[in-house]
């Protein structure tokens, strides 16, 4: 039991670091897998290999027997495919706080960046960048290597839990028969074993069934989240790119009628650049209304 503790407190501090999604797949781990697996199925199954008959007194038979019927106990089998699926959101983990200790040591550097001089502060910031990853209410932002990192580690889950699921079906299949026919050496003929509770232990094994499918279609669902959600963003910054105020937008722009009244708007504009010019460095609108031509006249410029 120390040791599940030890694995729900470090799978605890993923679910921060994780999206919606991601926390429903760890209350399905913790309570419909681990829970049910330390609670229930751990003592259903604590007879099966004393309680395994078989209907001879052949030394080493029914042993044997046992073997054959079942290569590896449900429980362990279930110990290590839970252990297996938290590895990679283990892993997730540690990247996640090797980005977050990587940041917090360039935020410091930026605090002693702003105790110095504006100049010394302005060069030394073009060495670091900025924190782009933890935001000001502490938690982190999945993008970039966090992104990467975070579908790795749900590909990595599938692809386990997958494995897992054709591996369950040929060793024991998902259900338990009442009778197993043994023929193997030691036994002298064909022997008949039984197996205690076959019908509750079957109803154990359907319910961690079932909830493998739903975390496996939790898994799915988060990577297919996550891609929509990066296609978005991605079609957002698409969209900032070409809409600028620079640049504005077809519909809104003049067009002239004859190259005469193109050039006059350039003569225009850049008569109205001069005296805003002149106005900046000599500080007043009144001098150049002395020198310079008036408001009335830019627009009776002709060529």
């Amino acid at each position: 039991m120390a040791g599940w503790e030890l694995l729900g407190r470090l799978l605890d501090k993923v679910q921060s670091h994780s999206t919606v999604i991601g926390k429903v797949w760890l209350t399905v781990l913790f309570v419909f897998r681990i829970l049910v697996l330390t609670t229930g199925a751990d003592k259903v199954w604590g007879d099966e290999q004393a309680e395994f008959v078989c209907n001879t007194q052949q030394p080493g038979c029914e042993n044997v027997c046992y073997d054959l019927a079942f290569p590896i106990s449900h429980v362990r089998f279930w110990f290590l495919q839970i252990i297996a699926i938290a590895t990679p959101k283990l892993l997730y983990l540690g990247h996640v706080l090797h980005v977050l200790h990587m940041e917090k040591k360039v935020k410091e550097r930026m605090k002693k960046q702003a105790e110095l001089d504006d100049q010394a502060g302005l060069y030394l910031g073009k060495a670091y960048k900025l924190p782009k990853y933890t935001k000001s209410s502490g938690k982190i932002s999945i993008r970039g290597r966090l992104l990467r990192s975070y579908v790795l580690h749900l590909l990595a889950k599938i692809i386990l839990e997958v494995a897992f699921l054709v591996g369950q079906y040929f060793l024991f299949g998902f259900t338990l028969e009442t009778r197993y026919i043994c023929t193997r050496f030691p036994c002298p003929h064909e022997v008949d074993c039984f197996l205690s509770r076959p019908t509750e232990k079957s109803v154990i094994i359907w319910f961690m069934l079932v909830a493998t499918v739903i975390s496996l279609a939790l898994c799915l669902l988060e990577l297919l989240y996550l891609c929509v959600r990066a296609v978005k963003e991605c079609m957002a910054r698409r969209q900032d790119y070409t809409v600028t105020p620079v640049t504005p937008p077809f519909s809104e722009r003049k067009v002239f009628k004859s190259r005469n009244e193109m050039m006059q708007n350039c003569v225009n504009l850049e008569l109205e650049r001069q005296i805003v010019g002149v106005n900046g460095a000599k500080g007043g609108v009144s001098k150049v209304a002395k020198t310079g031509p008036s408001e009335s006249d830019v627009g009776e410029v002709h060529i």
